[in-house]
């Protein structure tokens, strides 16, 4: 048997848990025997996460739910091995639904043929719709659910008091979850997630990658600084609002501007 590792009351987070990274992180959150997980990486670490749950006595039978925070593949690719164990029910925002169930490659990110990555995304069905404002039982917890959408249109957050099961919103050195059209990234909503998060009162925040961290209001202002200023960049393509430099252009060529 191992001995438990909680990050904080009722959390153990599985790569801490283990000691060495496996993936994105999984959250163990439970009251007494009954227990979910928050996100379950993919499909190779499976049989490694579901050999520690055993080792630290938490009973399969007793698993209440597997929750998305997003569809991304690196979060669920391994949805529908691990629950061919655990057999109970599967969670997430109606708009990773659909994605899961059709195996989706290209939103969920297992498809990226320029970058030579070509993943398997075993299509799964959610059983529970969770939405902004809906609560998780676990034991005598309730989470709150927060739709945090921005890196992806179905990202979710999770508070637990004082704890924010934050997702890919943002990271200890103040990165936040990749931005990509084809993803469902949104940098205008992302913007209002990351205020959501600044100006709440949560103390800690415990991503889905990377190290767990205190709440830095700093670093969540430069972040939104950051992304406001990929409202109006060309990088960004589709997912700015706009190109200034266009209407720069148009006044130049209205006035028979000519190259100095």
């Amino acid at each position: 048997m191992l001995s438990r590792k909680p990050v904080f009351p009722n959390v153990i987070e599985m790569n801490v848990q283990a000691g060495q990274r496996m993936g994105c992180n999984v959250y163990l959150v439970f009251d007494g025997n009954e227990w979910m997980l928050i996100d379950v990486g993919y499909d190779e670490t499976v049989d490694e996460i579901i050999e520690i749950i055993r080792q630290l006595d938490f009973p399969l039978s007793t698993c209440k739910l597997l929750v998305a925070t997003h569809a991304d593949v690196d979060h669920v690719q391994g949805l529908a091995k691990i629950n061919q164990v655990l057999k109970t029910k599967i969670a997430g925002h109606p708009l990773a639904a659909e994605p899961l169930a059709k195996g989706d490659r290209i939103k969920t990110f297992a498809e990226i043929e320029p970058q030579g990555i070509h993943l398997a995304m075993p299509p799964v069905n959610v059983d529970e719709l969770i939405d902004e404002g809906d609560t998780i039982r676990v034991g005598g917890l309730e989470l709150e659910v927060w739709h945090t959408p921005g890196h992806t249109d179905s990202q979710l957050a999770f508070r637990l008091g004082k704890l924010l099961f934050s997702g890919d919103n943002i990271y200890r050195d103040g990165c936040v979850g990749a931005i990509d059209a084809h993803h469902g990234s949104d940098i205008p909503a992302f913007i209002k997630s990351l205020t959501r998060i600044r100006t709440s009162h949560v103390e800690w925040l415990l991503p889905s990658h990377g190290p767990i961290f205190r709440k830095n209001n700093a670093l969540l202002d430069q972040a939104i600084k950051r992304l406001e200023g990929y409202l109006h960049m060309a990088d960004w393509g589709t997912c700015a609002t706009d190109w200034p430099l266009m209407e720069e252009w148009d006044r130049e060529l209205a006035a028979g501007k000519m190259p100095e």
